[in-house]
């Protein structure tokens, strides 16, 4: 005879104070219905420290939730797609209690979006702890750009690390492989930045600014040339979507392998040299949430190091 369903009594730990009871159910049993977890909320069968409370109840470190049989017994695994762990350990660089920065591949998008059955966002199911919190996603990276991406494991340092995103105190170094040569060698690049009003799935550099159009800020450098080609080093002030790449094409230097703004006609990619984006994150220094700094560079992806092999390129940094 299976064992009955318990009430369970929960602590809330440390890196869940200040959390809404909604969310921090929902964390706790992603796979049951807001309606079911609601119910048992408004119903009083959940308790907080003995008392009844609201879906918008905030939680504090080191209170008691008393779970309900019903709620606890409908958590339903997600299914995780075999492999997946094993991919995600071997796209590891670092990893620490607080986050884990992953050597994204070529071709991998970061989130789902419409056709896309495999990505990061679904495959960080896989390292979803007993809690049931899943490892969050801080920034973002183009399906077609390698490198470093940085993944939360923990609320609090999600939390620390969107604000370093969003408050610019990550600084970011990519390479790109260009056609062209940039004059002059090393600079700035200063636009303003929109959504193209006749395709919504590029951007484009307005000539002069519209209601839409944001401000968007590129330093980059030359670190090495062979031929028609030039390897640059790239650092986004801003972040745009597609920023780097829209820019580069924007001063005539387009990123080779790129299918949306690669626009050279007549022109053949040269034998040797696979048809990618050679876009690569190749590092980040940031804030560390639990002090001091992150900084990690991540090893050039396959495809990009072969185009290094065949042009004769040789990067400095």
């Amino acid at each position: 005879m299976s064992e009955a369903p318990r009430v369970q009594h929960v602590e809330v730990g440390d890196d869940d104070g200040g959390l809404r009871l909604d969310r921090w159910l929902r964390q706790r049993f992603p796979d049951v219905p807001l309606g079911a977890l609601s119910k048992v909320v408004r119903t009083g069968q959940l308790r907080v420290d003995g008392s009844r409370a609201k879906m918008d109840t905030r939680l504090e470190a080191g209170q008691s939730v008393r779970l309900p049989p019903i709620t606890a017994g409908e958590r339903i695994a997600r299914p995780v797609a075999e492999g997946d762990a094993g991919a995600l350990e071997a796209m590891v660089l670092h990893r620490d209690q607080q986050l884990v920065v992953l050597n994204k591949p070529f071709g991998l998008a970061v989130q789902g979006g419409s056709g896309l059955s495999r990505h990061i966002d679904g495959m960080l199911e896989a390292w979803r702890d007993r809690k049931g919190r899943k490892p969050r996603l801080v920034h973002r990276l183009d399906r077609d750009t390698t490198g470093v991406l940085v993944v939360a494991l923990t609320r609090s340092a999600a939390a620390a690390l969107s604000e370093s995103f969003k408050g610019r105190d990550a600084h970011k170094t990519y390479w790109a492989v260009t056609r062209g040569h940039p004059v002059p060698a090393e600079g700035k690049i200063s636009t303003w930045m929109a959504r193209h009003p006749e395709d919504g799935e590029r951007m484009y550099v307005p000539p002069a600014k519209t209601k839409e159009a944001q401000r968007a800020t590129t330093m980059y450098e030359t670190l090495d040339q062979s031929g028609q080609f030039s390897l640059l080093q790239l650092e986004p002030v801003s972040g745009r979507t597609h920023q780097l790449r829209v820019h580069c094409a924007h001063i005539d230097v387009p990123i080779l392998g790129d299918p949306k703004y690669f626009n050279v006609e007549n022109w053949a990619l040269p034998g040797g040299l696979q048809n990618r984006l050679h876009l690569h994150a190749r590092r980040i220094v940031l804030p560390h949430p639990a002090g001091g700094t992150l900084d990690v560079t991540a090893p050039v992806s396959p495809h990009i190091t072969q185009t290094f092999n065949v042009l004769g390129l040789s990067p400095q940094g």
